[in-house]
């Protein structure tokens, strides 16, 4: 189980993108992350007319090292480390460190 996940909103807290905050739009392996609007890179496409696509200079989301972004809490509008823990009836379930809340509960 990762903590975190696809969907989940996220804080950099190390890098050139640092403070930002951004959604998970993917998990590329198990080490890293795409968000959305963070670590963006600039790419030339030559242009394509047999697949309808328009050459020039496309902005792309890069993949991010999960060890440099933490999950954002919304109760205390900060980057919180997260933890796992059993419930009585056997579900597996993440939860903040600062306050123990569960995560999409």
């Amino acid at each position: 189980m990762e903590k975190i996940r696809k969907g989940d909103e996220i804080v950099v807290i190390a890098g050139k993108d640092k403070g930002k905050r951004g959604t998970v739009v993917a998990r590329v392996g198990l080490d890293k992350v795409v968000v959305d609007g963070v670590a963006r890179a600039k790419k030339h496409v030559k242009p394509n007319p047999v697949k309808g696509v328009v050459g020039g200079v496309v902005e792309k989301d890069m993949p991010i090292h999960v060890s440099n972004v933490a999950l954002f809490n919304p109760a205390t509008q900060k980057a919180d480390r997260v933890g796992f823990k059993v419930l009585e009836d056997g579900q597996k379930v993440r939860f903040f460190k600062s306050n123990g809340e569960m995560i999409g509960a």
